[in-house]
């Protein structure tokens, strides 16, 4: 039992080791916040615990590096003109706020090593961080607006991202609302879509209308919008037309095949005779009885309704400003209407098992063009889908 427990106590000890010695690492490399959120976790486990003592130490020194090094940086970002001066000033001091935030829920942390309480110094930032995220969030605001001034796609793009962490910092700040819907719009790409039927065939409303409902694609793009109509002041720089060349219908068609089945079967019993015509006994006198089979045979006949239609097309992309062709992709599809049913004259017990399956089936009514169309439109879709996924034409 007592070696039990002296290696039970070993094990914890190496446990207690192995987290102390990457703190310690963290700390020896400048990862002192690393090392906090460490010494943090273990101690909400049991701060009075003998095991994590050695955390008590090392937060402390952790903690006085890591607000030591960030008022340093604090103070020479205040004398310096560097970039993103006030975005990094404003982080700082909601990092100085919230690693005293993690350790005060602790307090008072008494370290049995030290022999006394643990020391650390806090301080108010709430005016710093006030007057920091003032600048940082003025900073923002004017970097979106001179992007949003150079009236380029990508940069107002860029100037919507600014301009939602204006919003997402301080809401209602100045215009900023406005601004959002405004760079949203400008850097938005409108598509125009159109179906062109040159097959000669009817193409149905409901799959015009579902080819050219671009939300039903599922298509991840925020910065790309696709309209089926034009509206009053877009400005469309691509087009996509879906080209309809050829729709190919098939006539109905009826085939027919017959097949003979014929299948021994048990029709009965009788006495087992021996050559001489005498009945066959068993070991109790008891006369012998043997099973009878007849031949039955049926008449079956297959039939086989069929219709196909085949849809070809291109995918269309189209520059209209300057009213060219940028990209081609082939559309193409078919799709087969096919009912088999079987009827039979004769013995239904010659049959087989898929003959019978067949035998509960029946005739249905040829789908009317319009419908084969119709039908043919989701693998249609399907294929559109991974065009407009997969093609460089878009932006």
């Amino acid at each position: 039992m007592r070696a039990f427990l002296f290696l039970f106590a070993i094990a914890i000890t190496l446990g207690g080791c192995s987290s102390v010695k990457r703190n310690q690492q963290f700390i020896a490399s400048g990862n002192y916040d690393q090392a906090i959120q460490l010494a943090v976790k273990k101690l909400q486990k049991g701060k009075d615990a003998e095991k994590f003592q050695e955390h008590i130490v090392l937060l402390e020194e952790a903690y006085r590096k890591a607000v030591s090094e960030d008022l340093r940086r604090i103070g020479f970002l205040q004398k310096s003109n560097e970039p993103n001066a006030s975005r990094q000033l404003y982080h700082l001091y909601v990092n100085l706020e919230e690693r005293q935030l993690s350790i005060r829920p602790l307090l008072p942390l008494y370290s049995t090593i030290l022999d006394r309480n643990a020391v650390f110094k806090f301080a108010d930032y709430s005016d710093e961080i006030i007057a920091a995220k003032a600048r940082y969030v003025n900073d923002l605001y004017a970097e979106a607006l001179r992007l949003k001034n150079r009236n380029q796609t990508d940069a107002f793009r860029q100037a919507y991202y600014l301009f939602c962490d204006v919003a997402e910092l301080q809401p209602n700040y100045k215009d900023v609302e406005n601004q959002l819907q405004e760079t949203r719009f400008a850097g938005t790409t409108f598509v125009l879509v159109r179906l062109t039927n040159q097959s000669g065939q009817i193409i149905p409303v409901r799959l015009e209308r579902e080819l050219l409902d671009f939300n039903t694609y599922g298509l991840d793009d925020f910065w790309t919008e696709y309209h089926s109509n034009r509206e009053q002041g877009i400005r469309y720089d691509l087009g996509i037309d879906l080209l309809f060349r050829d729709i190919a219908i098939s006539p109905e068609r009826i085939s027919e095949k017959e097949f003979i089945r014929e299948k021994q079967v048990k029709d009965g019993w009788r006495y087992k005779k021996d050559r001489r015509g005498n009945y066959i006994l068993d070991a109790k006198g008891n006369k012998i009885k043997e099973d009878t089979y007849i031949t039955v045979t049926a008449r079956v006949i297959y039939t086989q309704q069929e219709k196909a239609v085949r849809v070809g097309g291109d995918v269309l992309y189209r520059d209209l400003q300057r009213n060219q062709n940028r990209d081609r992709h082939p559309l193409a599809t078919e799709f087969i209407f096919e009912n088999t049913f079987a009827t039979f004259r004769g013995d239904e017990r010659a049959l087989t098992d898929e003959d019978l399956e067949f035998i509960e089936n029946r005739a249905i009514p040829f789908p009317s063009n319009a419908q084969m169309v119709l039908d043919a439109g989701a693998e249609l879709k399907n294929q559109l889908k991974h065009i407009l996924n997969d093609s460089p034409a878009l932006p």
